[in-house]
């Protein structure tokens, strides 16, 4: 699925409509098999024939976490982020945009400096929401402490606390975990 200004980050929710026909077909597809499909960002002001022109190289796998079709044929869902893909070669002949994809690998490294980074993050998060009432602060740190993998908890905390659509997918196709921490602690922490 390609869609305007949308970044779906691993870890991270994301909720959808589907209405279009053609997105119709895929959902029905992707519910009778595996349950996967990924996000795409539209990059041009249209949609054009060739998906590759118009639609960002990094993409997300997500899986369809819940799905409910409504009485007008159109579905409510619930897609969670999986991994980072690369769109390797579009399929022309779909009815809707279809891809073979390549998986995009997040590792920290060096992985000594994992329980710093992870520091940083925790500090940075307190920041980020530091005004929200006190009970979605607690529940907050409660979700960050039992993640104990840097690369997951910065993806966690870009999902949810960084809103430009340029941004968001600057930093899903950041190739370094560790930039992306960087980024991510320096803004949150202003």
């Amino acid at each position: 699925m390609v869609l305007h200004g949308c970044t779906l980050f691993p870890h991270g929710g994301m909720p959808l409509r589907i209405f279009e026909p053609r997105y119709r077909q895929m959902l029905s597809e992707t519910l009778e098999g595996s349950c996967f499909f990924a996000v795409g960002r539209l990059h041009a002001a249209e949609e054009t024939d060739d998906p590759a022109e118009c639609t960002s190289p990094i993409g997300t796998i997500g899986l369809v976490r819940a799905s409910r079709e409504m009485d007008d044929g159109t579905s409510n869902l619930l897609l969670h982020g999986v991994i980072r893909v690369r769109f390797v070669e579009w399929d022309l002949e779909s009815p809707y945009p279809k891809a073979r994809i390549r998986p995009i690998a997040q590792v920290f490294e060096p992985e000594s400096q994992s329980a710093s980074a992870l520091e940083s993050l925790h500090e940075a998060a307190e920041e980020a929401v530091g005004h929200f009432a006190g009970e979605v602060q607690d529940a907050f740190r409660s979700m960050a402490q039992s993640i104990d993998d840097p690369a997951i908890l910065a993806d966690v905390m870009c999902q949810q606390f960084v809103h430009d659509p340029d941004v968001r997918y600057e930093l899903l196709s950041m190739d370094s975990v560790a930039a992306r921490i960087a980024w991510l602690c320096s803004e949150l922490n202003k």
